[in-house]
């Protein structure tokens, strides 16, 4: 009884705020059910037949794929050289940690704002100084050859500080008779105390930040919808504004929640085949 009193109140809140609401996702992605309607018919599999079929929805998943390819190895690398350089200073690690934190802690809508001012064609910050350097000063949010890097871009200032916090926790974890064992078998440079010390220690925090950057960038959202609405021409559709589309602005539901039942199952099968791929390169100490 006292084990049932002590997981009883979590496991009442993790099936009422996730198993059942997804049972009911998968039960309205087998109808054609749509806001107000009272007797929706049941369709079957034929929201899932039209998601596979639809050339927006795999646009989508690629554009999805890429985002994730180019945010998640540039976040982990970044984030384990700035934690680094702040580790190795002795004066103000506090007040880098503190900024370079900032833009995950920060509201997003507001960033995303702020982002457009800076990436505007004519009067941008960024185009201004391309342009003091005779650089080409593109439309970055409207020019379908470079809205999903700028979008990556902003998705990595956003995500660095995250993985940068977890990555300075790792590196006061690492015992310092490690570092001096290295130098005395001959790793005098730090790149040779990087790679026999540093990067194998740091093998759990690395696995824990790539799975929980590549999950945020799966997710991206908001700074689709606030930025681009998924132009021009679809070039910044993602998995989510796509759910979002079809559900609440072509009012599908059906359609959107078969999307929604496909996302769940890629966000699944990503996390476990990234956890068993560096689970088998991970040195636990």
């Amino acid at each position: 009884m006292t084990a049932l009193w002590l997981v009883g109140p979590a496991t009442i809140a993790l099936v009422a705020l996730f198993f059942l609401p997804v049972l009911m996702v998968f039960g309205i992605a087998l109808t054609d059910w749509q806001f107000g309607a009272i007797s929706p018919q049941f369709v079957g599999l034929t929201n899932f037949r039209e998601v596979f079929a639809d050339s927006d929805f795999r646009n989508s998943v690629i554009n999805t794929f890429i985002y994730v390819l180019i945010v998640v190895p540039v976040t982990v690398v970044l984030g384990l050289l700035v934690a680094i350089l702040i580790e190795s200073r002795e004066s103000l690690r506090a007040f880098y940690r503190a900024v370079h934190f900032l833009p995950y802690m920060a509201m997003l809508a507001a960033m995303a704002i702020s982002w457009e001012g800076l990436l505007h064609p004519t009067i941008g910050f960024v185009n201004q100084v391309f342009a003091l350097v005779s650089l080409p000063t593109p439309n970055w949010l409207r020019d379908d050859n470079t809205v999903l890097a700028t979008l990556a871009v902003i998705g990595i200032w956003q995500n660095l500080g995250f993985a940068m916090v977890l990555f300075l926790a790792g590196l006061k974890a690492i015992p310092k008779d490690l570092y001096d064992a290295a130098s005395i078998d001959g790793a005098e440079l730090w790149l040779d105390r990087l790679r026999t010390v540093t990067l194998p220690m740091l093998g759990p925090t690395t696995m824990f930040v790539v799975i929980v950057v590549a999950l945020n960038a799966i997710r991206v959202f908001d700074t689709v919808e606030i930025l681009t609405q998924g132009g021009p021409g679809h070039a910044s559709d993602v998995l989510l504004y796509t759910l979002y589309r079809e559900s609440f602005e072509y009012l599908r539901p059906g359609y959107g929640a078969a999307v929604t039942i496909v996302f769940l199952a890629v966000v699944v099968t990503l996390t476990l085949v990234q956890a068993r791929v560096m689970d088998k390169r991970v040195h636990y100490a």
